[in-house]
């Protein structure tokens, strides 16, 4: 198919646009179906995220179906794979008999049991199978997008306008950038490059997309070290964590285990991050009210409490009457950003009487509230919509507060007979970078697929015999399977605490690989298929076979035969 070339690789231009067209669809409204619409009582609608493409995949094979009449069907001369499997087992066996028997290529083993033909086949298809050793690694990288990537867009700032970007809508860009690159490298760069000389080989342009990805996942890892100040602080091994939140409007001052800890301001909070523990250890703590509180009584409260080796805890600064007392909040603290990368808020209160706090958002739909009870003093963490509320306690205005994308709050509120004391407090920073940041690594990874995946493809294609296109497009598949595989291994090894050092990590991989598979380029050469060679597409595996002397039966070996095929590809012509 020389004189094809180009709408081959049209074709594969078009399969690929395809393809990406409805991921491009997919990715943008799954995620508004699947979080903006609410059924079942859920804030959530995961049914019908999952349902409409369902329903979409099933109009797609009836359609399909209809249209089963106009195609051109090829029925299969038998399992091509299968016949694969036991030409290279019988081969390998025979070599292991014979081991006095010297044969230009192992694979000539076999010639006593399968045609000639075939064997030439398999040869040509191992050659390229071999190229296809490195290449698991760009999909190791590639699919990050839709994990790693996606995690870190959960740690970024999505709001442009009124409107608020989903993490996983991220993934849009690529499908994006697909179809609008596929035209563009098409008609412009890859004429213009060619008229360089340069990037004519399919396995050069592979190789360079390769280096792309390697050098997005570089952008990756410098987006991720401007992130990390803003993550919240986890207690490691040996540690705990104690933070003690004051709802009086004055200040404090805090004894932990009778020795001075500091002053806790009013309307504030104490962050004590690195306390010494091994499994659990008891801890009291005293707190007496300062010259600045006034009608307080003192001394102030005693309490003892426990923390736990690798949790967070808090205590709650509030009052009993005129005396200041300390609350041990129950359960553990959540310092660590959503998984969806929305604010997360609880409340922390003394009231007198029942009331219902409520914060209120102007357009009504993000709105919550909390039923607020002199017995109880905490509630439980909420996720709420990024925006700005009112906050009301009953009929009465509390000011407003402003939750953010990546922000863990708690709110303290104390309720006395004369007035109200309020405050927001942020426990852990909300996400301050914006995620459009993450547009260039992004736009470099997909170049790097338009290089490496649709000329793979193509590669694939045109380097294989008739006989064996299937084969390859499934080695092809596996090398996706196999990339992974990749990230798993290296995600359960754990070989760094920090995420960017592990986007530092795959680039050095990938651009190690990359050297590896272009010096394996350099030595391969490419198969030119002669055009009568598609003549022979539908003929079977098995050639006639003529008897030998032992009584097996084989294929002659002649050099007629040896040159029908014309896709003998001499650079894997070795004994091994």
């Amino acid at each position: 198919m020389p004189q094809q070339e180009r709408q081959l690789q049209t074709f594969f231009s078009l399969f690929y646009f395809s393809i990406n067209s409805g991921s491009l669809i997919s990715t943008f409204f799954t995620p508004i179906l699947r979080q903006d619409v609410k059924c079942f009582d859920q804030d959530s609608c995961y049914p019908l995220a999952f349902g409409v493409p369902a329903i979409l995949m099933v109009v797609s094979i009836v359609v399909f179906i209809i249209g089963k009449s106009s195609y051109i069907i090829k029925k299969p001369q038998g399992n091509v794979v299968l016949e694969v499997s036991k030409c290279i087992g019988h081969a390998v066996a025979q070599k292991w008999r014979n081991k006095g028997v010297s044969r230009n290529h192992w694979l000539e083993h076999a010639d006593d049991t399968y045609p000639r033909r075939l064997i030439e086949d398999i040869k040509s298809t191992l050659g390229v199978l071999f190229l296809f050793l490195p290449l698991p690694i760009f999909w190791a990288l590639f699919d990050q997008q839709g994990s790693r990537w996606t995690f870190q867009a959960t740690r970024m700032n999505g709001v442009i306008g009124s409107w608020i970007l989903k993490p996983d809508q991220m993934q849009v860009i690529n499908p994006l950038l697909i179809l609008a690159f596929i035209p563009i490298f098409e008609t412009g760069i890859y004429p213009l490059l060619a008229k360089c000389n340069l990037l004519i080989r399919p396995l050069q342009r592979m190789g360079v997309g390769g280096i792309l990805a390697a050098a997005a996942f570089i952008l990756s890892a410098i987006v991720e070290l401007q992130l990390e100040p803003t993550y919240a602080v986890l207690p490691g091994s040996g540690q705990a964590q104690l933070r003690i939140f004051n709802a009086y409007n004055c200040p404090m001052d805090l004894m932990l285990n009778s020795e001075a800890s500091g002053t806790v301001n009013g309307l504030s909070k104490v962050d004590l991050l690195d306390l010494r523990v091994s499994g659990t250890a008891l801890y009291n703590a005293s707190i007496t009210p300062s010259q600045d509180c006034v009608d307080v009584n003192t001394p102030g409260s005693l309490l003892d409490f426990q923390v736990v080796e690798g949790q967070a805890k808090s205590v709650f600064i509030t009052q009993e009457g005129r005396e200041p007392v300390l609350k041990d909040i129950s359960g553990y603290d959540t310092i660590e950003k959503s998984d969806d990368g929305y604010p997360v808020i609880r409340v922390f209160y003394n009231v007198l009487t029942e009331h219902e706090l409520k914060f209120n958002h102007d357009g009504g739909t993000k709105s919550f509230n909390y039923d607020l009870s002199p017995e109880s003093y905490q509630t439980d963490y909420t996720s709420a919509e990024p925006a700005s509320f009112t906050v009301m306690l009953g009929n009465n205005s509390l000011g407003q507060v402003n939750l953010q994308l990546g922000g863990v709050y708690t709110y303290i509120l104390n309720e006395e007979t004369a007035s109200t004391t309020a405050q927001l407090i942020t426990v852990t920073s909300p996400n301050t970078m914006h995620m459009l940041w993450l547009v260039p690594q992004y736009v470099i990874m997909t170049m790097g697929e338009v290089m490496y995946s649709i000329t793979g493809l193509e590669f694939a294609f045109t380097q294989a015999p008739v006989s064996m296109k299937s084969v390859l497009q499934s080695g092809w598949l596996l090398t996706v399977a196999f990339g992974n595989l990749v990230v798993i291994i290296i995600a359960e090894a754990k070989f760094f605490d920090s995420q960017a050092n592990e986007f530092f990590l795959f680039a050095g991989i990938m651009l190690l690989d990359m050297a590896l598979f272009c010096w394996m380029a350099m030595k391969y050469k490419y198969v030119e298929t002669p055009e009568e060679d598609n003549a022979g597409a539908n003929l079977p595996l098995e050639a006639p076979k003529s008897k030998s002397r032992n009584g097996s039966t084989s294929q002659p070996l002649n050099s007629e035969d040896k040159g029908r095929n014309g896709v003998e590809n001499k650079s894997f012509n070795r004994d091994e």
